[in-house]
C-alpha cells in the first residue's frame, strides 16, 4: 500500500476500524496513521520534516560529518604526544568501535524508521529517561560544536589576515548557516553534498601528496620511509617530566591517542538523524553505513599512517605547529609541517581554504543536527511541542531558533580572555560523545534481548549486520572504559609552584561536565515522571516498524541512473564513492 493510499482513505473506514475490537489500545488506527508519520496534506507542512535526503546524500553527510578539523588539525597534537604508532593502532582500534556504533544504528534506524533519532530507540527499548538524557547530553554536544566550528574558521582567516576583528568573520558565518538551514531539507542536503564531496577531494590529495613526500617524489628531499618510526619514536612517553620514560608513560600515551581519535571520529552518528529525513531509509541507511566504513578505512587510517611517515614527531616543527592549535589555521597542521619541509609553495594557502570549508561544513551539519535532536525530543514527549512546528519547507524553525542563538558563543572570539574560557568549555564535547554512543549501544543491546524474549529472530531484520552481538558488546565495554580513564590527564600535571599540587581541577571539570547531566538527566525525568523500565517481553517491536512495510516510496536515483549516458554513470559512480 503506498503512502497516497492512506492519505486518500476514507475517515469511515478509519471509524469502522477504530470501533474494531482487533485492534488493542496501543494499536488504533490514529496511533497507526501517527507511525506511517504521514499527515492530512494542510497539516503535514506545519508539523512534519519531510522525507527529501537522496542516498547519494545521506551517504556523503555521513562521511562529511565527521571529517573536520580532528583529523587534519588535531592529529599534529595527538602525534607529538604519542607517536607515530600509537596514534595508528588507536585509530584503527576506535575505527572498529565507530563502525560497531554505525552497525547498531543500523538495524534500529532500518526497523524503526523515527523522526525521533536514535533517542527515540533508547525510549522504546530502555526507558523513556534514557531517552531524554540521551537526546538532552546530544543537543548539549551540538549546541557546543556549531559555534565552536563557527570560532574555528574565524581563527583559521587569520593565515591569510589577522587585523580585521575575527568577529566580523563570525557574523559573515552565521548568516550563511542560518540562510541554508531556512532554505529546507533539499537544499541544505546538497550544499552539504558538494561541501562533503570537497572534503573527500582534499583528503585524497593529502595522500597522494603523502606518498610523493614520503617516496622521495619531491626535488631535494630524499625517501622517507618508516624513518620516524625507529630510534624510540613509534611509541612516545606522554608528559615525561612527570611519568618518565618507561611502559606507563607510553601506555600512558596510547590511552591519549585513543582519546584524540574518538574526538576526530565523532559525528558519523548523524545518520541516525538523517533517517527521519531520508526518502527510503531502509535501502539508503544500510549503503551508508557500508560507504562510511569503507571511507573510514581509506582516509582516516592510511592518512594517519601517512602523516606518521612524512612528518618527524620530535621534531621543532611539529612542536610549534602543536602550540599554534585551531588558531594558527593550516599552519598548525601536520600535513602543512610536512610540506614546509618539503619546501613545497602555495599548497599551505590552497589547505587553508580548504579547512575553511572544513569548519563552514561542520557549522552548517552540526546546527542541522542540534535542531533536529531538539525537534526529536519534541516529537519523543521529551520537551515543548511548541519545537516540533515546522515550516512549510519541512523546517522545524522553532527548534532552529533556539538551537541558531547559541552560535552567539562564537563571538567570544573577539576577546582572548573570554576565548580561552570557550576553549575550557568545549573541550567537554568528546565525552558527550561517548555517552552518545553508550546509548546507542545500550539500546541496541536492548532490542536484541526484546527478540530473543518475544521469539524474533534477527533474521527478519530489514538489514541484518554483521558480528553481532559480540561486536556490540564489544564496542560498549571499550567505549566505558574509554569514559571512565579519559580524564586521566587531569592527574598528571607537574606541581603547581603555587600550591604544590598537580591535579588540575578545570581539566578534570571539562573532561567529566556532560556526566552528571547525563546521570541527573536520567534520574529526575524518572523520578518526575515516574517512568518505568522497558521489559523485554513487553518492549513494542511492533509499532512504527510493521506499517513502514507497506509504504512504497520510488527511487528516484535509480530511474536517474537508467536515463544518464556512459560519461553521466561514470560521473555518477565518482560522485556516490
Amino acid at each position: 500500500m503506498t503512502v497516497d493510499a492512506y492519505e486518500s482513505k476514507p475517515q469511515m473506514a478509519f471509524d469502522a476500524e477504530k470501533n474494531d475490537p482487533r485492534f488493542t489500545e496501543n494499536q488504533t488506527p490514529t496511533k497507526q496513521y501517527d507511525a506511517y508519520e504521514v499527515q492530512p496534506v494542510e497539516e503535514e507542512a506545519v508539523e512534519e520534516t519531510k522525507r527529501s535526503l537522496k542516498p547519494r546524500q545521506i551517504s556523503m553527510i555521513a562521511i562529511g560529518g565527521a571529517i573536520g578539523t580532528g583529523l587534519v588539525i588535531g592529529s599534529g597534537s595527538s602525534l607529538a604526544n604519542s607517536g607515530p604508532a600509537s596514534v595508528f593502532i588507536a585509530y584503527v582500534v576506535m575505527g572498529i568501535v565507530c563502525f560497531s556504533v554505525l552497525l547498531s544504528l543500523g538495524e534500529m534506524s532500518t526497523k524503526f524508521p523515527s523522526k525521533k533519532g536514535f533517542a527515540g530507540h533508547a525510549t522504546r527499548c530502555v526507558d523513556p529517561a534514557f531517552g531524554f538524557c540521551t537526546a538532552l547530553v546530544y543537543l548539549c554536544k551540538y549546541l557546543i560544536l556549531s559555534p565552536n566550528q563557527i570560532v574555528a574558521g574565524a581563527l583559521v582567516i587569520r593565515f591569510w589576515n589577522a587585523e580585521i576583528n575575527s568577529a566580523a568573520w563570525v557574523c559573515i558565518m552565521i548568516a550563511f548557516v542560518v540562510a541554508i538551514n531556512c532554505l529546507g531539507i533539499k537544499w541544505f542536503g546538497e550544499v552539504e553534498f558538494w561541501l562533503s564531496f570537497v572534503k573527500i577531494l582534499t583528503l585524497s590529495g593529502l595522500i597522494i601528496l603523502s606518498l610523493i613526500i614520503d617516496l622521495g617524489g619531491v626535488p631535494g628531499q630524499e625517501r622517507l620511509g618508516f624513518r620516524y618510526w625507529k630510534h624510540g619514536k613509534a611509541f612516545l612517553p606522554y608528559k615525561s617530566d612527570v611519568l618518565g620514560t618507561g611502559a606507563l608513560a607510553k601506555f600512558a600515551g596510547f590511552v591519549n591517542a585513543l582519546v584524540l581519535a574518538l574526538f576526530a571520529y565523532m559525528g558519523t552518528e548523524l545518520i541516525g538523524v538523517t533517517v527521519g529525513e531520508a526518502k527510503n531509509p531502509r535501502k539508503t541507511v544500510p549503503a551508508a553505513i557500508k560507504k562510511t566504513f569503507y571511507r573510514i578505512l581509506f582516509f582516516y587510517i592510511i592518512l594517519i599512517l601517512l602523516v606518521g611517515m612524512i612528518v618527524d614527531p620530535t621534531g621543532p616543527e611539529l612542536a610549534a605547529a602543536k602550540k599554534k592549535g585551531t588558531a594558527g589555521g593550516a599552519s598548525a597542521s601536520p600535513f602543512v609541517v610536512a610540506i614546509q619541509m618539503a619546501h613545497i609553495k602555495t599548497l599551505p594557502s590552497i589547505l587553508n581554504a580548504c579547512i575553511l570549508l572544513f569548519t563552514f561544513s561542520a557549522a552548517n551539519s552540526d546546527q542541522y543536527i542540534a535542531s533536529r535532536t531538539l525537534y526529536g525530543m519534541a516529537k519523543d514527549g521529551h520537551a515543548p511541542k511548541i519545537f516540533a512546528k515546522c515550516t512549510k519547507r519541512g523546517v522545524p524553525w522553532v527548534a532552529f531558533m533556539f538551537t541558531a542563538c547559541f552560535m552567539g558563543l562564537a563571538f567570544l572570539v573577539a576577546d582572548n580572555n573570554a576565548y580561552s574560557v570557550f576553549l575550557y568549555f568545549t573541550s567537554s564535547v568528546t565525552i558527550c560523545g561517548s555517552l552518545s554512543w553508550i546509548s546507542i549501544l545500550s539500546s541496541h543491546i536492548a532490542m536484541m534481548k526484546g527478540m530473543r524474549a518475544q521469539g524474533i529472530s534477527r533474521d527478519t531484520l530489514p538489514y541484518k549486520a554483521p558480528f553481532q552481538p559480540y561486536l556490540t558488546y564489544f564496542a560498549l565495554f571499550f567505549t566505558v572504559l574509554l569514559t571512565v580513564f579519559k580524564g586521566f590527564d587531569a592527574f598528571i600535571h607537574s606541581p603547581n609552584a603555587k600550591t604544590n599540587k598537580s591535579f588540575e581541577y578545570k581539566s578534570f571539570i571539562t573532561h567529566y561536565i556532560a556526566v552528571p547531566v547525563y546521570v541527573f538527566g536520567f534520574l529526575g525525568y524518572k523520578i518526575i515522571n515516574k517512568t518505568k523500565m522497558v521489559k523485554p517481553i513487553e518492549m513494542d517491536l511492533d509499532s512504527g516498524a510493521r506499517e513502514f512495510d507497506d509504504i512504497v516510496v520510488d527511487d528516484e536515483e535509480e530511474a536517474h541512473y537508467a536515463s544518464l549516458s556512459l560519461g553521466g554513470k561514470i560521473k555518477w559512480h565518482i560522485l556516490n564513492w
